[in-house]
């Protein structure tokens, strides 16, 4: 009998796919616990009106993400810290702090754990920062680390 999977089905298939099972797996199983269902005419119409959405959206997204990412390599971000000799930070400039100013000064809302720090900046000076819009952009934006006026 073919079905469509409405739920992750361990063993059998992912949410959306149509599989073949056994008649016994599906009456007894998969359609008393609502994770399936016959894989008739109207049923699969639906599931492609589905899909079609899905890439609609997700191409969407990708779209923005792309604008986003253009829109990003314009940015300087200015951190202001204190630093003794050398050019060398009390503490860190973290992504966290990143994420912070680029909301505050740029409107921008971006999760930390986006942004790609190798390990947290601790001089003065220019930097730039890679941060993942979307798991097919990413960007640079240049952080400058200023020493505050005492």
């Amino acid at each position: 009998m073919k079905v469509i999977l409405l739920k992750d089905v361990k063993g059998t298939g992912k949410k959306g796919e149509m599989k073949e099972v056994s008649d016994g797996y599906a009456r007894n199983f998969l359609f008393p616990k609502k994770m399936a269902v016959q894989a008739d005419a109207g049923n699969i119409k639906e599931l492609k009106e589905k899909q079609k959405s899905q890439e609609f959206h997700a191409q969407k997204e990708y779209d923005e993400a792309v604008l986003l990412g253009k829109q990003m390599e314009e940015i300087n971000i200015e951190i202001y810290t204190k630093a003794g000799d050398g050019g060398r930070l009390f503490g860190s400039i973290t992504s966290k702090d990143i994420a912070e100013q680029l909301k505050k000064q740029k409107g921008i809302t971006i999760d930390k754990r986006k942004i790609n720090l190798e390990e947290p900046i601790r001089v003065l000076g220019s930097t730039r920062v890679e941060i993942k819009i979307h798991p097919k952009v990413t960007t640079n934006i240049r952080v400058d680390v200023k020493e505050k006026n005492k």
